[in-house]
């Protein structure tokens, strides 16, 4: 039993939580996010910039190191984690590389050749090699990538091996481990922010792997962490305050993966319970859609408009990658997971 009433652990019901819908809401937010550059827009104020460009993102991988290590502690069987992760990821992405590359941009730009095989090649292992398909698309306030936000799947991936790795060396048996690493990545964070060259390879990782392990730690010690109003508003306080530093993440990664979580948990509104994922659907779509809206010169009308516009076009699109590709793929993997321990939490079909 719990320590404390007001634990996380007691306050999160793992069959039934809000974190679908906080996960949508974070792909909103990256829409709004993309609104800016594929209109022109700048946001030159640091702390705005900080908060509408990276916390979406930051929230995501939080969410995934909560559920991802409990995934792993459930059943630690290397195949099938494996097989899991591939699963939940792959598939859908790649119909999106298809779709994009031989749908999308042929129809956007009358654009048709060895560049769009290439696209779907050579980004197939989620690293991205190729943004554009032969310079297209051209004259929009973004040019060349058809698809900015893909490139994050890399290192969700990589986050999903580490755990894959600290679980079969054993090393997820020591407490110590998850908060030594997490650190590790906090120091990273801030050698790469106070470094006087930029460091792309080694900030990325640290920003990522802080924010992923920040959800993993809560996870371990969700027991003891308590879920209460205090705890919300310090946190809250927190992040809001760190976005003057040069990184937010230096203070704010901990809290912000404490705030995406409890806010997950307190969700009671049985419609915001969503027992359907199409926040991947939503992120993996809504850059090429909004490049075709920019096309179209949809970008004229402003960050608001087109955002909007974007997100009413995506939804649908999402649902329909959830319902045809990703819903029936994951019934296949739990077919695989007979054998394996119950999760006892619901949530398999929605981890990322």
């Amino acid at each position: 039993m719990p320590r404390n009433p007001d634990s996380f652990s007691s306050v999160f019901d793992p069959r039934a939580n809000g974190l679908n819908f906080v996960r949508l809401f974070l792909a909103a937010g990256v829409i709004l996010w993309h609104s800016f550059p594929l209109t022109g827009a700048e946001i030159d104020l640091l702390p705005l910039r900080q908060l509408l460009a990276e916390v979406w993102v930051d929230g995501f991988f939080a969410i995934s190191g909560f559920l991802i290590l409990g995934s792993w502690m459930r059943d630690p069987h290397a195949g099938r984690y494996l097989r899991a992760r591939i699963l939940r990821i792959l598939p859908a992405f790649w119909v999106c590389l298809l779709v994009t590359a031989f749908i999308v941009a042929p129809l956007a730009t009358m654009t048709f050749g060895m560049g769009n095989l290439t696209y779907v090649v050579k980004n197939a292992v989620l690293w991205v090699f190729q943004y554009g398909i032969d310079g297209t698309p051209a004259g929009v306030p973004f040019p060349g990538v058809w698809n900015g936000s893909i490139w994050t799947l890399a290192w969700e991936f990589l986050c999903y091996l580490l755990i894959l790795a600290l679980g079969v060396t054993g090393a997820l048996r020591h407490p110590p481990v998850v908060p030594v690493l997490f650190i590790i990545c906090v120091l990273g964070i801030a050698f790469t922010s106070l470094a006087p060259v930029e460091i792309w390879l080694v900030e990325t990782a640290a920003r990522f792997g802080s924010m992923f392990l920040a959800g993993a730690l809560i996870w371990q010690l969700q027991d003891r962490i308590r879920c209460n109003r205090n705890f919300v508003m310090l946190s809250i306080l927190l992040v809001v305050g760190s976005l003057w530093l040069p990184d937010y993440r230096l203070l704010a990664s901990l809290p912000l993966a404490y705030l995406m979580l409890v806010i997950g948990a307190v969700i009671k509104t049985p419609r915001l319970r969503l027992r359907n994922d199409i926040s991947y659907g939503v992120y993996i779509y809504a850059f090429p859609i909004q490049q075709v809206l920019a096309l179209a010169g949809v970008w004229t009308l402003g960050v608001p408009g087109f955002a909007s516009l974007a997100l009413a076009i995506t939804v649908p699109v999402a649902a329909a990658s959830w319902f045809l590709i990703e819903k029936p793929v994951l019934r296949y993997k739990n077919q695989s997971l007979r054998r394996a321990p119950a999760s006892g939490d619901g949530s398999e079909v929605r981890e990322h």
